[in-house]
């Protein structure tokens, strides 16, 4: 559930839990609430073309190049090259683990016992109802005895597993990666271990110690790229530069479209001091959402299509 991050800064977020449910063990059950405890920082480009409509994907036939609708797409398991296996909405149905609000506790292992290669995303579960008492009990034992609860559970009809931790009195799930998805140090050709020289490990041992630091910084854990973009778009914004207004009131509508391309050329040739250069080629065309078509498609389409097929 990602966050929208817009140019002044302001983050909307609204807190409300995406899953609600029972931790069940033994003779207890605990009803919780499940919020993300990330949010993502990426800024968002909206691709457009170039006079200023916003661009949508579309699925088509490599073969025809006919668009197809959401109805015509059949889903196939490629087992060898140019060779897939069908399979149907219904048969997936079938397969899709059974509906349930339960969080089915397995088993309680130590966290140093969990590689950290196994956790995925993290989540804050939250008591609910008259579950308090309750849930800070299981907090207090999971945290005092530094163990996690390994469970299941089923969401938007699919199956997770998940580790339970507590921190502060605070339940956290972390969803886990399944052992077949974690690759071998083997399968990527990584060296064996072999014990260094002393005077060459003596000298790494000076360099981190040199750089050691009493706890981790979180100011090092900033995403520089994304905030660098917020700062070009603010300074964009105060100076209406490069600022494009699409719909607006009547009088706007009659105006023709605003050309981005050259609105984009002009800005260049501004801070470079020359005009733009033609190549001479005609720019390819893309298919917008107002369902314009081109001669050939849309690349994006071109990568979907491709996974519709897997």
């Amino acid at each position: 559930m990602p966050d929208e991050v817009n140019p002044n800064g302001d983050e909307q977020f609204t807190p409300e839990p995406f899953w609600s449910g029972t931790i069940s063990f033994g003779l207890v059950s605990i009803p919780v609430s499940l919020f993300p405890a990330n949010r993502s920082s990426r800024v968002n480009l909206r691709a457009m073309g170039p006079n200023g409509t916003p661009l949508g994907r579309r699925y088509y036939s490599a073969k025809t190049d006919k668009e197809l609708s959401p109805e015509e797409l059949v889903r196939g398991y490629e087992t060898e090259k140019d060779r897939y296996v069908l399979v149907t909405d219904e048969e997936l149905e079938r397969l899709a683990p059974k509906k349930s609000r339960d969080i089915d506790l397995r088993q309680f292992v130590e966290v140093k016992e969990i590689p950290p290669i196994y956790f995925e995303r993290g989540y804050f579960l939250a008591p609910d109802g008259d579950s308090t008492k309750a849930y800070l009990l299981l907090a207090t034992i999971l945290e005092e005895t530094h163990r996690a609860g390994i469970a299941t559970f089923v969401m938007r009809g699919k199956e997770y597993l998940i580790a339970i931790t507590a921190e502060n009195g605070i339940l956290r799930a972390e969803t886990m990666r399944f052992k077949d998805e974690i690759r071998s140090p083997a399968d990527i050709g990584l060296p064996e271990r072999v014990k260094p020289p002393d005077e060459r490990t003596r000298h790494f041992i000076q360099i981190v110690q040199k750089h050691a630091a009493a706890e981790l910084s979180l100011n090092e854990l900033r995403d520089e790229m994304s905030a660098a973009l917020l700062e070009l778009v603010k300074e964009k914004q105060k100076k209406n530069q490069d600022v494009v207004v699409l719909g607006g009131n009547d009088e706007s509508r009659k105006e023709p479209a605003p050309d981005l391309m050259t609105i984009l050329k002009q800005s260049l040739a501004g801070h470079s001091g020359q005009r733009p250069k033609h190549s001479g080629r005609k720019p390819k065309r893309a298919r917008a959402s107002d369902g314009r078509s081109s001669r050939r498609p849309y690349t994006l389409r071109t990568r979907s299509a491709k996974r519709a097929n897997r």
